[in-house]
């Protein structure tokens, strides 16, 4: 009964040959029971062989049927014993031809009816097609028999076949609108299928079902959470967990879609439901929250297999998908070496049980599915960016492999289409960058913004800057103003990548509004200040602060803008223009002392009177009446008055009196008469080894050896012939003999030279000698 056949068929001949091997005939022979067995027990055995005999094996199988129909076993066996053993017996006969047996043609559908049933019961669904097939041959308006073949084709994943059959026989297959739609969801025909189920005026509970599967595949996640909520809350079985979770999965979409739907909360007692609702907080960026809600999911999931009794590699193959979304989740915190850390242990899952790897071939690897592995690969594609080309291309193939199309959601698709257009520039393949941006235009329109800046950057890097630009302007954004600015702040950035500050500066006061934004202000401040072009500048910052005035924006971000237009035209000398930008900074916080401070300066420059007004507001100077003004008149400030400040607080301020008749002294001449009193410690100077007293010092010892008196060069190889002959014999350096000079010589310079009035110190006297030099080995 659990398909094992050929075990129950050894037990049984093992059974049965019993009396051979005892020295008796074989107890189906002559249809008796054998030395000392039961005859029931022949008779069931036998009966139960004929049985999986089936059509095979026909003179067997009448052997056996003499041994289960011998004389005298009516009282030995059951009553439903007895039915199934003359039931096999009308089978035998049919599967032998012996259809005289049969007295009429309904006895024989009925016969097959019942072998049809049997046969679906046990999961033989290619012997119910034949069975089918033979009830349809007589009998072709027998829409049972047709219903029974189309459901076992379903059984078989035969979904083409089946579906062929129901839109051939439009008679039969009138009421089979569940197995025409399942067929056509399974081939992935989404539109066809919701097509089919919408022609019925009334949803039967499954259809409703299905429908839901269907409108999640389309995502048409809204129609779909409605549906959804009809079927729960019309239903009670033992499914609710299933849907609960189909469910949670909904709202997880919803919430990635941005949608305004009010999204219900779930249970999350399972960790199906806890890992849809992480993605849920994903959706959300929520990345704390998330992190702990999948942390929870993982637990959940390990602790639920285990009582199952799953291995460990069918619980790390379930966990996949959790370890990829948090992989993700550390990703998009910038945490990328932990990401990658983490997808490369669940990609490598194939390696370590033998395989290849799942990026090798473009497949999905063992037991894990190739969605997984292409959201995983192309996660790893985005974080290698410029780097690791190698590795992302294979990552790519695997990440557009074959059959995805039906696995991955149209955004996933998308974005990996985009990368793919990435790494082809990253590569420097321009042609096939342009060919993959044109398709990626046509797939996904909503990308066209990218694949139009992926395009002009490929342009620029071929220097064609001005087709790039040109490309960008001409986007088409379809009156997207956030698409539009990021189109020209582009189109600015290729402009300033080759130098061109004006043009740089044309496309950003062009923004509109945005121009006048803290950060486009401040690039074309410093853009206008690189080029020279100080005027440009402080135009923009008046412009800017007349802006913010009109519109009476709001103080979030603009007090930094304020303080620098203000600074900037006070060092440019626009006072007035610096007292409006002051002015504004006042009014946000009026007890700013700084400010105000800067307000009188400015407003003293072109309106004294209001200057004097300011002024007023100013808190009062603490400690002004301790100061003494002549003492600081006539004091000595070219210390520095840190030194001042440390020493006025290293004698705690304290004031000495002075004796009588003594002058008086202001606080910086006090401090040099202190300083001058302070006795400092002298140290003795160290002196050389063989220091003499009593010997008096070379005087020349300062001077450098080619310059003292008895410093004699050295004649080299080249030069050795110089002075020889009779050019240039008489020299007057080489006349003076050092041993016939008096030590008193040493006390004056040792040269002629020295006393030429135009020679001021030994720079000049090494020039001069270096010149004679030349001289001397001059060529002739």
């Amino acid at each position: 009964m659990q398909g094992k056949g050929k075990e129950a068929q050894s037990i049984y001949n093992s059974v049965l040959q019993r009396r051979q091997k005892k020295g008796g005939k074989d107890a189906a022979d002559e249809g008796d029971s054998g030395n000392g067995l039961d005859p029931s027990l022949v008779a069931v055995a036998s009966n139960n062989i004929v049985a999986f005999n089936r059509d095979g094996n026909v003179f067997d199988s009448k052997k056996r049927m003499r041994a289960a129909m011998a004389d005298g076993l009516e009282h030995r066996l059951t009553s439903c014993q007895r039915a199934y053993i003359a039931l096999n017996n009308c089978l035998l006969t049919y599967y032998t031809n012996q259809h005289a047996n049969m007295s009429t043609k309904e006895s024989k559908l009925t016969f097959l009816y019942t072998e049809l049933n049997r046969l679906g019961h046990n999961g033989e669904y290619e012997r119910a097609i034949k069975t089918a097939n033979k009830i349809l041959h007589d009998n072709p308006d027998e829409g049972k028999a047709f219903h029974c073949k189309i459901v076992s084709l379903i059984q078989l994943s035969r979904f083409q076949d089946g579906l062929q059959f129901i839109q051939k026989n439009t008679k039969l297959s009138s009421g089979l609108i569940f197995e025409k739609s399942y067929c056509q969801y399974r081939l992935n025909q989404p539109q066809e299928a919701l097509k089919t189920i919408n022609a019925v005026n009334t949803l039967t509970p499954k259809l409703k079902e299905l429908k839901s599967q269907i409108l999640y595949r389309l995502e048409r996640y809204e129609e779909c959470l409605d549906v959804y909520g009809d079927i729960i809350k019309n239903s009670n079985d033992d499914y609710e967990d299933e849907r609960e979770t189909n469910l949670a999965a909904v709202v997880a979409n919803l919430a990635i879609t941005n949608s305004e739907r009010e999204l219900p909360d779930l249970r999350q007692h399972t960790y199906e439901l806890a890992y849809n609702t992480a993605c849920r907080l994903l959706a959300e960026k929520k990345w704390k929250e998330t992190e702990a809600k999948l942390k929870e999911a993982e637990r959940l999931c390990r602790e639920t297999l285990e009582e199952d009794g799953a291995s460990e590699e069918d619980i790390e193959e379930e966990l996949a998908i959790i370890k990829i979304q948090q992989a993700y989740c550390l990703q998009m915190q910038g945490k990328g070496k932990e990401a990658q850390s983490i997808y490369n242990s669940v990609l490598q899952r194939r390696q370590k049980k033998g395989g290849k790897d799942a990026a090798d071939e473009g497949d999905s690897g063992n037991g894990l599915d190739p969605s997984l592995v292409a959201v995983a690969s192309n996660n790893i594609v985005a974080f290698n960016r410029d780097g690791n080309v190698f590795d992302s291309k294979k990552r790519m193939r695997a990440a557009m492999a074959d059959g995805l199309e039906h696995r991955l959601t149209s955004c996933q698709r998308a974005y990996i289409a985009l990368n793919n257009c990435l790494l082809t520039y990253y590569t420097n393949q321009g042609d096939q960058c342009r060919q993959l941006c044109e398709k990626l235009v046509q797939e996904y329109p909503e990308l066209s913004s990218e694949a139009c800046l992926i395009q002009a950057s490929v342009l620029s890097r071929e220097g064609k800057v001005e087709e790039g630009v040109k490309m960008l302007k001409e986007c088409n954004v379809k009156g997207n103003d956030t698409l539009k600015l990021r189109m020209l702040l582009a189109s600015a950035q290729l402009l300033l990548s080759e130098g061109k500050l004006k043009e740089t500066c044309q496309v950003l006061r062009n923004l509109g509004d945005t121009t006048f934004k803290p950060g486009v202000v401040s690039a074309l401040v410093a853009l206008y200040l690189a080029s020279g072009d100080r005027e440009g500048a402080s135009e923009v910052l008046k412009q800017a602060v007349d802006w913010y005035r009109k519109n009476k924006a709001g103080a979030g971000d603009l007090r930094l803008l304020w303080r620098h237009a203000a600074d900037f035209h006070l060092r440019g000398g626009d006072a007035a223009v610096a007292a409006r930008s002051l002015d504004e900074l006042l009014r946000l916080d009026p007890n700013d002392t700084r400010t105000m401070a800067q307000l009188v300066i400015a407003y003293s420059q072109f309106d004294p009177k209001r200057a004097q007004q300011l002024s007023k507001k100013l808190p009062p100077l603490k400690g002004g009446a301790a100061i003494d003004v002549d003492a600081l008149e006539t004091s000595n400030w070219t210390m520095g008055t840190k030194v001042i400040k440390k020493t006025a607080a290293a004698t705690g301020g304290s004031k000495e009196i002075p004796s009588p008749g003594s002058k008086p002294t202001t606080p910086g001449e006090d401090l040099l008469l202190r300083t001058k009193q302070k006795k400092t410690r002298k140290r003795k100077g160290k002196l050389p080894k063989n220091y003499d007293p009593e010997s008096t010092p070379d005087p020349e010892r300062w001077l450098p050896r080619h310059e003292r008196a008895g410093y004699r060069k050295k004649k080299d190889r080249r030069n050795k012939d110089i002075g020889k002959g009779t050019q240039g014999a008489a020299t007057g350096a080489s006349d003076i003999d050092i041993t016939k000079m008096q030590p008193t010589a040493t006390a004056s310079s040792p040269n002629v030279r020295h006393e030429s009035p135009g020679i001021e110190g030994p720079r000049q006297q090494q020039r001069k000698v270096q010149q004679k030099k030349k001289k001397k080995g001059g060529k002739w």
